[in-house]
């Protein structure tokens, strides 16, 4: 299944774009990052440098007034983007991946013309509903029911671990539209304002790493919704929505980990030429520069990974495979890349005062949303046995 991408922007765009991010990165976000992480949320200035920026529409298609990036463009930024704290990126995340990306893929002609341009001028976030307490890694075993009533649909059900579900002002649902159905039969989307009588947010999770990034459930109790809120004006096309989504989702989260490997490398190399012991600086042992060198070789076959799953989505191929296998390499090692980043530090590497800490702690969830990397194991290897 691919992921139908925008046509994506020419060169000399997408260099200004990425050349601004960068200016973004190192002059706003990485100073913010200590002061996010203490307080838990992204301080209401840089959100709004970041909606001025334009990185809300950076899916949306040219005609709804978005960037219109394609996928392959859409990972360059993020490599960029995510060499600050993932914190940032969640912001926009689930409004430009998996929850917009509902919309611009599958939605009526109606249904984006309502919502794509407001979602590209960052005035409408847009959460994915998906995963629940007893249905985590097994989307397919949800429960949240969506029952037929006159010329409305009433939803009923509870979703769980829903990214920017407190300042979300569009809910994508996947909910039960069929009566007895089991497995991905008979789920349906819908498009839930979150002003609709019955939506309740909870109180965000205390969570470990990316702590500006909010994370919280949401209860959906006798939630009436009007008929042309069923995505795309079909039933029972719920769940291939969203397996269509989460593989671009996957390609996503693996640029995100990228990203911040590069970052955690270029904090570890730093640390490693400053830092001396016995006289000399930390850089010039050998078991240092082992360290650094396979860091630098998983992060580059990262990458790649990632940006040969972006070209093969862009050329309209089923992906489901490479996205999979790009989500947990590039998750993976960015995981090793973190703990070698605070190994090279030492004591200091455990103190909240040097970066490594803290961006430890980030890496440890990509490992685990958008799909386990034990779910990418049987994900990849379902697709080899087919």
């Amino acid at each position: 299944m691919s992921t139908d991408s925008a046509a994506g922007i020419d060169q000399d765009s997408l260099d200004l774009i990425l050349s601004g991010v960068r200016r973004l990165v190192d002059e706003v976000l990485i100073p913010a990052e200590a002061e996010t992480d203490q307080t838990g949320a992204v301080p209401p200035a840089i959100a709004e440098q970041i909606r001025d920026f334009g990185l809300y529409g950076l899916t949306v298609p040219a005609d709804y007034g978005g960037l219109g990036l394609s996928v392959a463009q859409e990972v360059a930024v993020v490599f960029e983007l995510c060499r600050a704290s993932p914190s940032f990126r969640s912001l926009i995340g689930t409004t430009v991946g998996v929850g917009g990306k509902t919309i611009a893929l599958d939605g009526t002609p109606e249904q984006k013309q309502r919502y794509l341009p407001s979602i590209a001028r960052g005035e409408t976030v847009v959460s994915f509903c998906l995963t629940e307490p007893g249905s985590g890694s097994d989307a397919a075993g949800l429960r949240t029911s969506a029952r037929k009533d006159g010329d409305s649909w009433v939803l009923n059900g509870t979703k769980r671990f829903i990214s920017n579900a407190p300042t979300a002002d569009l809910f994508s649902v996947m909910a039960r539209s069929e009566a007895g159905s089991q497995g991905s039969r008979g789920v349906s989307a819908f498009l839930v304002e979150a002003t609709t009588p019955g939506v309740q947010v909870q109180q965000p999770w205390d969570k470990m790493g990316q702590r500006g990034a909010a994370v919280a459930d949401v209860v959906f109790e006798d939630v009436r919704v009007p008929a042309d809120a069923l995505l795309g004006g079909l039933e029972g096309q719920g769940f291939r929505t969203a397996m269509k989504v989460l593989d671009g989702g996957r390609i996503h989260i693996a640029a995100v980990a990228v990203g911040l490997a590069t970052r955690l490398l270029e904090e570890a190399t730093a640390y490693a030429k400053d830092r001396e012991q016995f006289g000399e600086p930390l850089a010039q042992f050998q078991l240092i520069q082992g360290m650094l060198a396979d860091s630098e070789t998983e992060r580059l076959a990262a990458r790649a990974l990632v940006e040969a799953a972006a070209m093969r989505a862009d050329a309209g191929t089923n992906v489901r495979r490479e996205a999979a296998a790009a989500k947990l390499f590039a998750t993976e090692a960015c995981w090793r890349i973190a703990d070698r980043a605070v190994q090279i530090h030492g004591g200091y590497g455990y103190m909240r005062d040097y970066a490594v800490e803290r961006l430890f702690r980030d890496a440890r969830l990509l490992r685990l949303f958008e799909g386990t990397s034990q779910i990418m194991q049987v994900v990849i290897a379902r697709d080899m046995l087919r």
